[in-house]
């Protein structure tokens, strides 16, 4: 992904009231094609109201989101089912947004089923199961698993199951709200190379919420930070790690455990002393957890 990339989703003045609390408030933000895009900021800010409103799960108060140059909040009923084939979720627990009555077949067929018209009838239970069986293998399962029941598989598993059922419609935007924050350190790592791969494979756009800093400074291209529903700060990932603009981000940055004593005592005495150093970060091999 390189700066000139051509705007995918654009965000103008975003607002949304809840009676009289406003979750969001006038975010405006461009996703360029083929990049991850992280939303970060602390519980309560603001990101999972923003994601539903760019995916149109949400109306908004006030404001435009464009989805290559087309305004969704502008769209009727069939012009926005058309667009949904382009937009999908990964959501944070996978076996949440799971039927656990449903077979994995079943499961990941479910956009198909909704969107793509071959996959309906008798005729194309075998298109389906052909399909499914494609989308798992390139998630790094198989076929052989195809008739079985979600509660047979561990969070990592079905992580894969949710990310398969996500880019059967080879969408154009992923939404990831937490995809890993479930999920134990070296599953996370896993999910997180799968995730890297289908990118490059399948051109994906990725819009990553998380709160986990060591996640989004390994992924990422560009970082947006979040403050009682307003972006405080935007900018790529080095930029944002290495020298943050805004009080409320270096905050973010120095509350992420620093796994090297040593490290951390050279930080405290930098602090102490008034040394103009650029905040420690995360650092890469750890989860970003206490």
């Amino acid at each position: 992904m390189t700066d000139t990339a051509p705007p995918l989703l654009q965000l103008d003045s975003l607002r949304k009231e809840f009676g009289t609390s406003v979750a969001v408030d006038d975010v405006s933000l461009t996703v360029r094609e083929g990049e991850t895009l992280a939303l970060v900021g602390e519980s309560g800010c603001g990101k999972t109201t923003l994601t539903r409103l760019l995916l149109r799960l949400l109306e908004p108060t006030s404001g435009t989101v464009r989805f290559e140059g087309a305004d969704l909040f502008g769209l009727d009923a069939a012009a926005m089912r058309k667009v949904r084939r382009q937009m999908q979720v990964v959501l944070q627990d996978p076996y949440s947004s799971m039927n656990p009555r449903l077979r994995i077949v079943d499961i990941v067929a479910e956009p198909l089923v909704t969107h793509d018209p071959r996959a309906r009838g008798r005729r194309g239970r075998a298109h389906v199961r052909q399909r499914v069986g494609e989308l798992l293998e390139a998630v790094g399962l198989d076929d052989t698993i195809l008739d079985r029941y979600p509660h047979e598989f561990s969070g990592g598993q079905r992580q894969r199951i949710s990310i398969a059922r996500a880019i059967g419609l080879e969408p154009r935007l992923v939404v990831l709200d937490e995809p890993t924050s479930a999920l134990d350190v070296s599953v996370q790592a896993r999910v997180l190379d799968l995730l890297a791969d289908l990118q490059r494979r399948l051109g994906l756009t990725y819009v990553f919420v998380s709160h986990n800093l060591a996640v989004v400074q390994q992924v990422a291209d560009r970082v947006a930070v979040m403050r009682q529903g307003r972006l405080v700060e935007v900018g790529t990932a080095h930029q944002v790690f290495t020298a943050p603009e805004h009080p409320y981000t270096r905050r973010l940055l120095d509350a992420v455990p620093i796994p090297d004593p040593a490290r951390a005592r050279r930080t405290r005495r930098a602090a102490t002393d008034g040394t103009e150093t650029a905040p420690a970060g995360p650092h890469p091999a750890h989860d970003g957890t206490a």
